[in-house]
């Protein structure tokens, strides 16, 4: 149940996360607020390859490669072919409809460091845009080897985890935009094998020293000060409402000391809400977000008060029942210390170098790898 002064917050979340379901950076949003795969920005490979949960040494014996066979061609498309990456044409057309929607891809990677929207309007840098698009395309082919489907499922829950649904809700909001599951599917696949391709390429090459972590922590100061007390809590709700017989309350009770106990001991508490919890928060593995403490109901502020960071609290009794709340982050006003923002500056700092690099290894070694022409 809620856990607000007022009883109002914690309870029902049951809409999206703000922002809708964001699989990847880059173009593909609808105005049903799920963003299908766009295209792969390196700016994003830190968490993309993190929630797909396929490392580069997982992702290995990558399958022998060889150019797609070129496409027949009429006549017409002859006249309006501007250029070609190994055999594979691109047409005037599709230099006209790049960025329009009609010329983007679902699953297909981008230029890197900005999204197709972001594309000049103008020929030749949609054309440059269009051949990297193909070049990435086809060189990610390459990796398809070293991507199997417990990748791509896991890449898939991570989706859904973010953004708080089932596979259910996926499958519906897929359905609405016209998107079967197989499609989806199959677009996501390439999606994790541009990224096996980029973390093997480009972000595994990039080295960020301690010395990088402590000079951008001292100069960028501002960004580690939190000014406001913040808590990110996840509850299991053993349910004894109003009008419960004392029986029904002790029984609920030893329910909820029994759920504690095996969340205290490591079982996952997002599998235990899911199976034991009352609230309706528990298709999200017992996520409630992030609150202040004067949002907090008195007994579960009190509850929580000395809870450390990943443990969970005694069970605690309001009059919706017996809660089991897990202290997920709790941010105290004052200066981060280093050594709690040194793996997130490090993520940073190699995301921002990597897709510097990422380009230059386009323009320097990709180009390489394959056959460009073009008609100018």
């Amino acid at each position: 149940m809620e856990l607000r002064r007022r009883l109002r917050a914690f309870c029902a979340v049951a809409a999206l996360a703000a922002g809708g379901l964001v699989i990847m950076g880059g173009a593909g949003c609808s105005s049903a607020g799920l963003h299908l795969p766009g295209s792969f920005w390196p700016g994003h490979a830190a968490q993309s390859a993190a929630a797909a949960s396929a490392s580069h040494d997982e992702l290995i014996g990558a399958a022998p490669y060889s150019p797609p066979p070129a496409p027949p061609r009429t006549a017409d498309t002859i006249d309006s072919v501007v250029a070609s990456v190994d055999g594979n044409p691109i047409t005037l057309q599709d230099v006209k409809t790049f960025g329009t929607g009609q010329g983007k891809s679902a699953s297909a990677p981008g230029p890197a460091g900005e999204a197709q929207g972001d594309v000049p309007d103008e020929p030749n840098a949609k054309l440059k845009a269009l051949i990297t698009q193909q070049l990435i395309q086809q060189e990610s082919q390459k990796y398809a080897g070293r991507v199997d489907d417990d990748d791509v499922e896991r890449f898939i829950q991570g989706i859904e985890e973010r953004n708080h649904m089932t596979e259910e809700q996926l499958r519906a909001q897929l359905q609405a935009q016209g998107m079967s599951y197989a499609e989806f599917r199959a677009s996501i696949r390439k999606q994790v094998q541009a990224m096996a391709m980029f973390q093997h390429e480009v972000r595994d090459k990039v080295v960020v020293s301690d010395a990088d972590i402590e000079a951008y922590y001292k100069d960028h100061p501002d960004q580690f000060n939190v000014t406001d007390e913040k808590y990110r809590l996840a509850q299991i709700l053993i349910a004894a409402p109003a009008g419960a017989t004392p029986e029904q309350v002790e029984a609920a009770k030893h329910k909820a000391q029994e759920v504690r106990e095996q969340a205290a001991k490591g079982k996952d508490f997002g599998d235990l809400a899911r199976q034991y919890s009352d609230d309706d928060s528990k298709s999200k593995g017992g996520e409630l977000g992030q609150f202040s403490p004067d949002d907090l109901n008195d007994d579960i502020a009190a509850g929580i008060k000395n809870v450390k960071v990943g443990d969970v609290s005694d069970v605690i009794h309001t009059k919706y029942g017996f809660h089991v709340i897990k202290v997920e982050d709790h941010q105290v006003p004052g200066g981060l210390p280093l050594s709690e923002v040194k793996a997130g500056i490090r993520q940073k700092l190699q995301a921002d170098r990597s897709k510097d690099d990422f380009q230059k290894w386009i323009d320097r070694d990709l180009v390489k790898e394959h056959y460009v022409e073009t008609t100018e």
